[in-house]
């Protein structure tokens, strides 16, 4: 994807049609990636296999997930039965929160704190651990900058989320075979660590690195070499390894 595909996509999926088959509460997110990766309509929305692909052509099935990764399991499994499959998951690098008081109509705009990391896609990863290392399996990574727009009453945790709106595209990690994921991982030095020391390490919950760590020990990227204690220890693979 360039950023003229996604600069494209934004004007075909503003003018997109609100409601339809395959469209009824579709969000700006997966329309304008949808769009970005396929231009052409009559590829959109393809039963196949008790299921409808996002995107179906000669080169496979595109799926895209904006969240929740492991909802696919079903539609992966019927959809690797006929064809290569690419999921394409957007990852928030920045985003900014956009709030509309339905009292006052007064809308505030700020950044958000939280930051989403590609390291984060190998937590979500792990319930599909099964189908990584399969040749048909395809990952895609959508780095985007986006508008979160919800009402809610200025001072209140109660809020409606309405849309997440991409604002800009950028870059992408594309990740075929196993090895490819090591480019998820920080530069690390050789040796045993612990699932607190590599969350540590990547500023993430350690409940996610331990889900990212299924995720690795199924690619081949990392293995148990023994315990401290109580908490077990690991070991990845080198770069030169690899």
């Amino acid at each position: 994807m360039t950023r003229e595909d996604f600069l494209r996509a934004m004007e075909a999926a503003s003018a997109r049609p609100r409601e339809g088959i395959g469209r009824m509460g579709e969000k700006s997110v997966h329309a304008v990636l949808k769009y970005a990766l396929e231009p052409h309509e009559e590829n959109h929305e393809i039963p196949l296999g008790g299921y409808v692909a996002d995107i179906c052509g000669e080169s496979g099935v595109v799926e895209i997930q904006t969240r929740e990764l492991w909802r696919l399991k079903d539609k992966l499994a019927a959809f690797l039965e006929y064809c290569p499959v690419t999921v394409v998951h957007p990852i928030y690098t920045t985003e900014w929160i956009v709030r509309l008081d339905p009292e006052t109509g007064e809308v505030s705009r700020r950044k958000s704190p939280r930051k989403q990391t590609p390291f984060d896609v190998l937590g979500e990863l792990a319930p599909l651990r099964e189908f990584l290392s399969s040749s048909r399996f395809r990952l895609l990574l959508v780095l985007l900058e986006t508008e979160r727009q919800d009402v809610g009453k200025a001072g209140s945790r109660k809020k409606e989320h309405l849309d997440r709106v991409p604002l800009n595209f950028l870059g992408e990690i594309d990740l075929g075979p196993p090895e490819d994921y090591i480019q998820l991982l920080p530069d690390m030095e050789p040796g045993e660590f612990t699932a607190a020391e590599l969350a540590k390490r990547v500023k993430r919950p350690v409940p996610l690195v331990r889900e990212a760590l299924l995720t690795l020990r199924a690619l081949g990227l990392a293995e148990l070499s023994g315990k401290r204690g109580r908490q077990n220890l690991y070991k990845l693979c080198s770069r030169e390894e690899l």
